[in-house]
């Protein structure tokens, strides 16, 4: 297990300053660690041996196995409800009649592991953009004012370049703030785009899957459907055709049996759950982002609960003279510096403020 997985042990690594919040962290680590971990899985025999075996007379089964994985399997979807053993083979596997009997053809399974990867890497990509237009800026504001222990020369050389920074570019944030806000709604699109992504990708399933199989397990044994027989089959039929020894055309029917499926279901039963909560999430994200650019007083209360220490007249001048930037770097850096001093930054700032303008 730990082969499979030890390939994403990188994304685990906390990073030293802070440049963003705990949802778009979920976009970008837990998501994406969760994908590539489902992507490794799905492709590592170790877990579910070969990802199918056929049996059919007189073909050899090392081709049949081939030969299906490449043109796909089938079900018979009308066929799902009946007990087994007696109205069909397993659900969905049973006789039928070409030309009559509904046919639906299962060719997902070669790319799960491509769209899970191809997934995770969309889920990067607003935390690439992030860091590309970020550049670096808090980590060489926080010039180590993290740690609680520095020395008392550097410490004031630090907060005084600090606070010019802020003094000379007080106004002129806005731009640096505004590309988080425009990553934070490209995790929004991104996230539900992909679950209309992943219900394309299993022709029309994925958007009711979850809650599919809430209802299966609620409803009584002879009248429910499986959905996740239905979706992710673990037997399916395959025909294959060749000549015989006269010239016609001979065709075999085999039975093919597909352990992939037994993760690939549990996979996405856990991604419908995971991309719903997330999409819940990113939306109150972008309904908190909409008051905090929209509401002073807001950012006011945020600034004091993020440095509750400082005296609240001190906040109160920063917050009134603050546009959104300015306000935004500032709250970054309260994360990531240490509070006795982040307290001490908003001391000698608010001064600094009120004795620019008194000039």
């Amino acid at each position: 297990m730990f082969d499979v997985f030890g390939s994403v042990k990188g994304l685990l690594k906390i990073d030293a300053v802070c440049i963003d919040n705990n949802v778009f962290r979920l976009h970008y680590k837990a998501t994406v660690i969760i994908l590539i971990a489902f992507s490794l899985l799905v492709t590592s025999r170790q877990y579910i041996g070969d990802p199918i075996d056929c049996i059919v007379d007189d073909i050899p089964l090392n081709i049949m196995d081939t030969y299906c994985w490449i043109y796909s399997t089938f079900t018979i979807p009308n066929r799902l409800i009946g007990r087994v053993g007696k109205d069909m083979v397993q659900p969905g596997v049973t006789g039928h009649v070409d030309g009559q009997d509904e046919v639906k053809y299962h060719k997902y399974y070669q790319w799960v592991c491509f769209a899970l990867f191809f997934q995770a890497m969309l889920f990067y990509v607003p935390r690439y953009l992030w860091k590309t237009w970020e550049g670096g800026r808090i980590k060489m504001l926080v010039l180590d004012l993290n740690s609680p222990i520095v020395n008392e020369d550097c410490k004031q050389d630090r907060k005084k370049l600090l606070i010019e920074y802020f003094a000379s570019n007080l106004h002129l944030q806005n731009f640096y703030a505004f590309r988080f806000f425009i990553c934070e709604i490209l995790n929004l699109v991104n996230v539900i785009g992909q679950i209309f992504f992943m219900d394309f990708f299993l022709d029309g399933e994925f958007s009711t899957y979850g809650s599919d199989v809430l209802k299966f397990t609620e409803m009584e044994p002879e009248e429910r459907e499986d959905p996740m027989a239905r979706v992710f089959p673990k037997v399916t039929k395959c025909t294959f055709h060749k000549y015989g020894p006269s010239g016609s055309v001979q065709k075999f029917d085999g039975l093919c049996v597909l352990p992939v499926n037994i993760v690939n279901e549990k996979i996405y039963v856990f991604l419908w759950f995971w991309f719903i909560i997330l999409s819940v999430l990113s939306c109150i994200s972008i309904i908190y982002r909409v008051c905090v650019i929209f509401g002073p007083k807001l950012r006011l209360y945020l600034l004091r609960a993020r440095c509750r220490i400082a005296a609240q007249d001190q906040i109160e001048t920063i917050a009134n003279k603050c546009e959104i930037g300015d306000w935004f770097v500032l709250y970054q850096l309260g994360k990531n510096i240490d509070p006795l001093i982040f307290k001490e930054i908003i001391s000698d700032l608010s001064k600094k403020i009120e004795g620019k303008e008194q000039v």
